[in-house]
């Protein structure tokens, strides 16, 4: 059996070196964790490092991300209000009712003086914004909306002085770039669409509109 020989105090290094290695490696681990860590994972860019080797933006993604989650979330836990109408009737469905799609395209055929718009609007990285019809009960809407990048978006319905988070979604879609059909308003109130930008960049919506209204709110 062979014994190694033990290293000289001369081949140890100093306490002075291991201070100084000591030293130098919490330097790069802190370097490391306010360039690459904090921008990356939360978006927190105190050298400006983290935004020109693109870390920023990925942390921004990630919190933005989540930010929609939990924003999904509060809408799917939300509470949806029943349709006023004067005696009980069947619980309202998610899409339009079949009966009544089927007799409003006769209706509008009626109606010479039916609205007709185009708006637009631009939003800024992380922006929300909507577009609201007044509508009355049955009154149905042509609609066909397109945006220049892809955005989130809510098709939803809120009652008169509806309480805060009462409202009827009729549909959603994540990261889209447009959407058309028709909107049958289910009680007298506002209805319309919701847009949120989650991309790095600007993202124009233009919207248009053909049916039975009474205004239009930006």
């Amino acid at each position: 059996m062979f014994n190694s020989p033990l290293p000289s105090a001369n081949e140890l290094p100093s306490s002075r070196q291991l201070v100084r290695s000591t030293a130098i490696a919490f330097a790069v681990a802190m370097g490391l964790l306010v360039t690459v860590v904090m921008p990356s994972e939360y978006a927190i860019d105190p050298t400006g490092l983290g935004r020109a080797m693109g870390l920023t933006q990925m942390g921004e993604i990630k919190i933005s991300l989540a930010q929609e989650a939990l924003a999904d979330e509060a809408t799917t836990k939300a509470t949806v209000p029943a349709p006023a109408i004067p005696a009980p009737a069947p619980s309202v469905a998610p899409a339009p009712i079949p009966p009544v799609a089927a007799v409003e395209p006769s209706r509008q055929a009626e109606q010479p003086s039916a609205k007709k718009d185009e708006v637009s609007l631009t939003l800024k990285p992380g922006e929300g914004r909507e577009i609201k019809l007044e509508m009355r009960k049955g009154a149905a809407v042509a609609y066909e909306w397109s945006a220049s990048g892809p955005v989130n978006h809510d098709t939803h319905g809120e009652t008169y002085n509806a309480a805060q988070g009462d409202f009827h979604s009729y549909s959603k879609g994540r990261q889209v770039k447009g959407d058309k059909g028709e909107l049958i308003a289910l009680f007298d109130g506002t209805h319309g669409w919701f847009w949120r930008n989650r991309t790095s960049g600007n993202v124009t919506i233009v919207l248009n509109t053909t049916g039975d209204y009474l205004n239009l709110k930006k």
